[in-house]
């Protein structure tokens, strides 16, 4: 089974507006041989834009990621110390921190790392799936 890391954007469209996702990254999320990962930097980073009104949802978070790990299997990956050093390795490509600890998670875990942004895609040593 291959563990898929769900970057943030991508978890906002699979969880309410898949049809946004490529079809070839809808069916590998959908197989039953896919583990489904939400690193805990992606709730935070949502929470953040709730917070902020950036973002509004129309039930609250904690919904709508408890749905996901009763429907679809979704396992939370918490931040782990690797995976902070982790981002000591990683050439200076992406600014964003969320996103550099996806990409630190995902090399220190061995995911594959499901994202449609350029810059994730430029690292080396990460997998990434997105058509």
């Amino acid at each position: 089974m291959r563990g898929y890391l769900l970057d943030t954007h991508t978890f906002l469209w699979w969880t309410g507006e898949p049809a946004r996702l490529p079809t070839a990254v809808l069916g590998i999320l959908r197989s039953p041989d896919s583990s489904l990962l939400l690193s805990t930097a992606s709730a935070w980073e949502l929470q953040i834009k709730v917070g902020l009104g950036k973002l509004q949802l129309d039930v609250a978070l904690e919904e709508i990621i408890d749905r996901e790990i009763a429907e679809n299997g979704l396992a939370l990956l918490p931040i782990e110390l690797a995976h902070i050093i982790a981002l000591g390795a990683l050439p200076p490509l992406h600014r964003d921190p969320f996103d550099r600890m996806l990409i630190a998670q995902a090399r220190a875990e061995d995911l594959v790392l499901v994202s449609g942004d350029g810059l994730v895609r430029a690292y080396p040593d990460v997998a990434v799936l997105w058509a």
